[in-house]
Order: structure tokens, then C-alpha cells, then sequence
């Protein structure tokens, strides 16, 4: 008996529907195991793992309504398809309410069943790989994606573990670029709410009139432009955690409604009078002094305390360069597969290069180490200079500065002859005069890029 494609398990008090489908099942590769009622089910769905269960509604003792509500309780559910020869719309909308995947009337032609059960391993298979991307993306965000090799973003981490537990607003203080919100990331996956959304706002880059409605939200016509409700990031972010960053850009006459939130975990939408509970963790983070903003009246005193109930210090870029190159070498990698392939059209000596450059003004923070592609970086001895010609000062672009000197035999009259003549039939106001140019035959345009390659690979050869 074959179950490479997952074990079905039919519940029905008919045995020639369950021996009809053990054979359809059977045959397509899927293991089947029978049971005649619902409480028979309930005992087989506990001694097994099964990915299907096909369970009959109308059976004698438990039917499959009341089996779908004991299996519920009893732990997740597998995928559960109902069929009925008396189904009607209200009975399957009735099944779906109770945690049912699908509802297939009888009688049904085996493709029908087929067809529903493959499309349930579809859904099976996505489920599990989104639960594999979200452990793949919580390790690369969490404290394990973080590289670093300062003691003091150490320490800063620790506390980061200790803190993701508890439901307590959480402050993130540092400088701009010290990686505040890659920190609310961390704690936001290491948390129990790591399965909810992480919603993140830069407070500073959204207008003071449209930041109650973005934050709260608002119903049709609570002002003008408003023709549709909107949910606000505290309803989009409820059961996860919002990021307020650069929480002192927030204007004063909104900082009440935000401690409200804080106080009563409610929020009002604009235009609405009726408060809704939300269920959010709010995690703020600033490169000001906020509480010498409160003692001068631009921050309220009773907000700041509030979201200072626990502060997470960051030190300093200058106190991280120990980290960098660690975090170049990480960076290389995800930068890497937005390209051809791994180093193509870059010169060789990049990645040493990458490890030897000077960090920019000494102190990079984490969006210029991101910004970064340490391979497309210019490097000395890479490449010489290109030559100046005749060792004459830098020029305009243009026909004059790539003729040769008169050692090479060029007449810059020669030029000048063959140059169109724009200006009424006269000599360009700036053209000296013929009298005055060195004899020397017309140079042709042949001519003129043969001696200048001639002479630049020359002086290219003197140089290397």
C-alpha cells in the first residue's frame, strides 16, 4: 500500500463508498485508512497523521459536523473535505465556518475527488514552504542574521533576547545609521508575535495632516479626498508590532492620541466615535535627546515616559568599525544575486580590494554599508591613468586637446582648414589667425586618429 503522495483517511457508515474511493486512492498512489463513524474517526485522527480526511456529513451516533467540531478542539485540524448526497450551499457554508477545506456533493465521479484532493496537496505544499521562508527570513533578521564584532552590539543583542518577551514598549536610542530598525526587526522575530505583521513608519517622512489618518485611520468622508474607509498601521500591525521610528518628529497635538494607545489599547479612527481595541506592540526608536526635548516643552513629559519603559542603546558606527568588514564580506553575498554571476565584468583583486578600502568619513552606517558594492569600487593599480597629452595643462573636450604637438609633425592649420566655417564665410572669432600657424601639411581625419593612438599606446608603454 502506497501513501507517497500522504494518507487519506475516509470516514463514512457506507462500506462500499469507502471501498470505492480505498480503490481510486489506492491506485493513485495515496495511503487510505477507513473508518464507519465519526467517533471512530476522532480515535484514528489521534493514533495518526494523516494529510487528507474524507468525512461523510449524514452518519448514525456522531455525524460529520459534530466530528469536525470535536477534531478542532482535540489539536490543528488536518485538511478536511465533507461530502453529502443532501448538501446544500448553507451546508457547506456551515462546514467552512467549522474548518473544512472543501465540500463535494454526492453522487461524484472519481476526477472530481482527484482533482480536490490535488488541489489540497497544492495548498499543503505552499503552507509548508511558507513556514520554511518565515524560519529563513526570522534567522536572517533575527539577533542570528545581525553580524557584528564589538562587544558592545553584543551586549545590545543579549538585551534584545531578554526583552522580545515581554509586552513593554520599547525604546531604540542612537545615532543615524547605527541600525535601529534592523534592532526592532530582531525583537519583533524573537517575540512571541513573530507570526504577525512587523509594520514599520518613519514618522518624519509623513506630513503632519495625513499623520492621525495614517496611524489611526479614517472612514468615508471624514474629510475631503476620503471616499473609502482605511484601516490606520496600529489596525494593519494588530497582533505584531509597529516600529515608530524617528518617534521625535511626531507633532504635539498627535502625541496624546498616541498615549491614549498606549494607555487603553484603543484607537479612533478620524471621523468615527466609537473606539476599537487593538492589540499591538509599539517599538519607537530616535536619534534625539527625548527627555531633554521634553524638559524644553518639545516632547510631552508623560509620553516619553511611557515609551521609555525599556531603552536599547546602540553605540556609535565609530564604536562598530571592528564589525565592518565582517558585515562587508555578509553584504557581498545577497548583492551578488542581483547580477549575471559572481564577479562578472568586475576587475580582478575585488575582493581583497573590497577589505582594504578606507571606511567613508570613518564612519559608515548601516544603510551605506548596504548602499555598498565593494566589486564596482575603483582600486589603485587596477588601471594607470590615462595619459595627458604633451604634458599640457587639462583642457575643454574637444578637437584641440587630442591634436598631437608639433614634434609629431601635425599642422593645427591643417585642422582648422578642414573645419566647416560657420560663421558667415569668416574665421572663428577665437581661430588665430592662418599667418600666424606653424607650416605643416593638411592633416586628414586618418591621419590625425593614427598618430593619436600611435602616440597614446606609446606613452601607455612608458608608464607601465
Amino acid at each position: 500500500m502506497g501513501d507517497e503522495k500522504g494518507r487519506v483517511l475516509v470516514i463514512d457508515d457506507e462500506a462500499a463508498m469507502r471501498h470505492m474511493l480505498r480503490l481510486v486512492l489506492e491506485k493513485e498512489g495515496y495511503g487510505v485508512e477507513e473508518a464507519p463513524g465519526g467517533s471512530e474517526g476522532l480515535a484514528a485522527l489521534a493514533g495518526g497523521s494523516f494529510e487528507v480526511v474524507l468525512c461523510d456529513i449524514r452518519m448514525p451516533g456522531m455525524d460529520g459536523l459534530a466530528f469536525l467540531e470535536q477534531a478542532a478542539k482535540a489539536g490543528p485540524l488536518p485538511t478536511v473535505i465533507m461530502m453529502s448526497a443532501y448538501g446544500s450551499i448553507d451546508t457547506a457554508v456551515e462546514c467552512m465556518k467549522r474548518g473544512a477545506y472543501d465540500f463535494i456533493s454526492k453522487p461524484f465521479k472519481p476526477d472530481e475527488i482527484l482533482l480536490t484532493l490535488g488541489k489540497a496537496g497544492e495548498r499543503r505544499r505552499l503552507q509548508a514552504e511558507n513556514q520554511r521562508l518565515r524560519r529563513v527570513l526570522n534567522k536572517e533578521i533575527g539577533p542570528e542574521g545581525i553580524v557584528f564584532r564589538s562587544p558592545a552590539m553584543a551586549e545590545v543583542l543579549d538585551m534584545v533576547k531578554k526583552v522580545a518577551h515581554s509586552p513593554s514598549a520599547v525604546l531604540i536610542t542612537g545615532e543615524t545609521g547605527t541600525g535601529k530598525e534592523l534592532i526592532a526587526r530582531a525583537l519583533h522575530s524573537e517575540s512571541p508575535r513573530r507570526g504577525a505583521p512587523f509594520v514599520a513608519v518613519n514618522c518624519g517622512a509623513i506630513s503632519s495632516g495625513l499623520m492621525e489618518s495614517e496611524l489611526f485611520g479614517h472612514v468615508r468622508g471624514a474629510f475631503t479626498g476620503a471616499d473609502r474607509e482605511r484601516q490606520g498601521l496600529f489596525s494593519a500591525a494588530s497582533g505584531g508590532t509597529l516600529f515608530l521610528d524617528e518617534i521625535g518628529e511626531l507633532p504635539l497635538d498627535l502625541q496624546p492620541k498616541l498615549l491614549r494607545v498606549l494607555q487603553e489599547g484603543e484607537v479612533r479612527r478620524v471621523g468615527e466615535t466609537k473606539p476599537r481595541k487593538v492589540d499591538v506592540r509599539v517599538v519607537t526608536a530616535t536619534a534625539r535627546d527625548l527627555k531633554a526635548e521634553a524638559e524644553a516643552g518639545r516632547f510631552r513629559e508623560d509620553l516619553f515616559y511611557r515609551l521609555d519603559v525599556v531603552q536599547v542603546r546602540l553605540p556609535p558606527p565609530a564604536g562598530a568599525q571592528g564589525g565592518h568588514p565582517s558585515a562587508r564580506r555578509a553584504l557581498r553575498a545577497p548583492s551578488r544575486r542581483t547580477r549575471r554571476a559572481p564577479g562578472a565584468g568586475h576587475r580582478p583583486g575585488g575582493r581583497r580590494g573590497a577589505q582594504e578600502l578606507p571606511l567613508a568619513g570613518q564612519r559608515p552606517g548601516a544603510r551605506e554599508l548596504h548602499g555598498e558594492d565593494p566589486d564596482l569600487l575603483p582600486r589603485r593599480g587596477d588601471r594607470p591613468p590615462l595619459p595627458s597629452l604633451g604634458g599640457a595643462p587639462e583642457q575643454p573636450r574637444g578637437a584641440r586637446q587630442f591634436l598631437p604637438q608639433a614634434g609629431h609633425g601635425a599642422s593645427r592649420a591643417g585642422v582648422y582648414e578642414k573645419s566647416p566655417r560657420r560663421h558667415g564665410g569668416q574665421p572663428h572669432p577665437r581661430r588665430p589667425p592662418a599667418g600666424d600657424q606653424p607650416p605643416g601639411p593638411a592633416l586628414q581625419n586618418e591621419g590625425l586618429r593614427d598618430r593619436i593612438n600611435s602616440w597614446a599606446l606609446k606613452s601607455l608603454r612608458e608608464q607601465l
